[in-house]
């Protein structure tokens, strides 16, 4: 991912685990995207958090020193989700241990998806998806995407944004 360029961005937990179902750890996601946005590292244009993975229309706009934006993120969340895990559900944690060089525990999988957002048309394609993905039929988190409340659906449709991370797309697109 470059910065400067926006993106619909699709990180999964690993092995497709539903670690997001509860909400601490969507909270802990929102928090990495506070920061972000607060110390002006990115913008986001939409979300979405499931159960076991998240989308983004978001743009990366400096690094945080030698770190991309993107692996900021993934290493506050994975280290906060270790931190949860090992204080309320020790025995949860050990589904996410990997002996892996650089790192005892894997909650993300690595590669996640980024496809460059290269207009309106596209922007507001990816966040229709996003925005209806709760409501899938595997899902059925809710009935109606306004009512998720870990998605960007309630801002474009009431103009309030409850996590103060997001940026309305026809400010970028």
């Amino acid at each position: 991912m470059d910065l400067r360029i926006p993106y619909f961005w699709t990180s999964t937990i690993n092995d497709w685990k539903h670690l997001l179902q509860e909400d601490r750890y969507k909270d802990i996601i929102i928090q990495s995207l506070q920061w972000l946005v607060n110390n002006k590292m990115i913008a986001v244009y939409g979300f979405t958090i499931m159960p076991n993975h998240v989308h983004l229309i978001w743009e990366q706009l400096q690094m945080n020193g030698k770190e991309y934006p993107k692996n900021s993120f993934q290493k506050f969340t994975a280290h906060k989700f270790q931190k949860s895990l090992r204080s309320r559900n020790p025995g949860l944690i050990e589904i996410f241990k990997h002996q892996i060089i650089d790192r005892n525990f894997l909650f993300w999988q690595r590669d996640p998806l980024a496809i460059k957002i290269i207009g309106r048309d596209m922007a507001i394609q990816k966040l229709d998806y996003i925005h209806h993905n709760p409501l899938q039929m595997h899902w059925k988190l809710v009935t109606d995407p306004v009512k998720y409340k870990y998605s960007s659906a309630y801002y474009y449709e009431t103009g309030i944004d409850e996590f103060n991370i997001l940026t309305h797309y026809i400010d970028r697109f």
